[in-house]
């Protein structure tokens, strides 16, 4: 339930601030031009001061119009991101409660555990193997043929928001963790290209999740 109420608010926030930003873009250039500097958080701040004195007569009233959409906006972003810190903090109570386990590799945060808990935790059928949990995520590979030649590729199906948060892992791991750096290194110098890399370190991840959350998924107590 947490998991469902957060994406819907970083759904909203995101339409949120393209629409504010979008609003910036047909804005008096004086306060284009004042904003246009200010990074997010500033940028949200600056706006949900603006039209303070929007009931006033006198003023150009397309101008006070703008103003009171942009305060709306942001004030509006400002409640969402409330209510997205509160969930982050619940959800990661959550994860340290009953698998603290998958937050110790590289690359996993509390996002990443939750949806990939709420996929194990939603087929306990399907799951006879650490094979069936990368099919499960769409990361087991599978023969291709161009025909003259033949390779594997990416399973395209499965559950995509499972297969998001490893890939959110493995980029996490290229950019931080030693061992996968060196990893890629080792196998782009066997020759394969950057998309067999990420495969193979998908399926892995794919792995090793599996073996860190199959006593949780299948303790009767959770």
């Amino acid at each position: 339930m947490f998991k469902l109420a957060k994406d819907s608010a970083v759904k909203a926030r995101t339409q949120a601030i393209n629409q504010l930003k979008a609003v910036l873009v047909i804005v008096d250039p004086a306060l284009r031009e004042r904003l246009s500097s200010l990074g997010n958080a500033e940028l949200f701040r600056a706006c949900a001061r603006l039209a303070s004195h929007d009931g006033e007569e006198d003023g150009d009233a397309v101008t006070q119009a703008t103003h009171l959409t942009l305060r709306m906006l942001a004030e509006r972003i400002e409640q969402l991101t409330g209510q997205i810190d509160e969930l982050n903090q619940r959800l990661t109570r959550l994860v340290e409660h009953h698998a603290p386990q998958l937050l110790v590799p590289v690359g996993i945060g509390p996002d990443s555990a939750v949806t990939l808990l709420i996929t194990m935790g939603d087929n306990p059928d399907r799951l006879n193997s650490e094979a069936s949990f990368a099919a499960l995520c769409g990361v087991s590979p599978i023969e291709y043929s161009s025909g003259r030649r033949s390779t594997r590729r990416l399973n395209h199906g499965g559950d995509r928001r499972a297969n998001a948060a490893l890939h959110r892992t493995v980029f996490t791991r290229l950019r931080h963790d030693p061992r996968t750096q060196a990893y890629c290194e080792r196998r782009t110098q066997e020759g394969k290209t950057r998309r067999e890399i990420i495969r193979c370190l998908k399926r892995y991840a794919a792995r090793e999740v599996f073996g860190l959350v199959r006593t949780a998924s299948t303790d009767p107590a959770l």
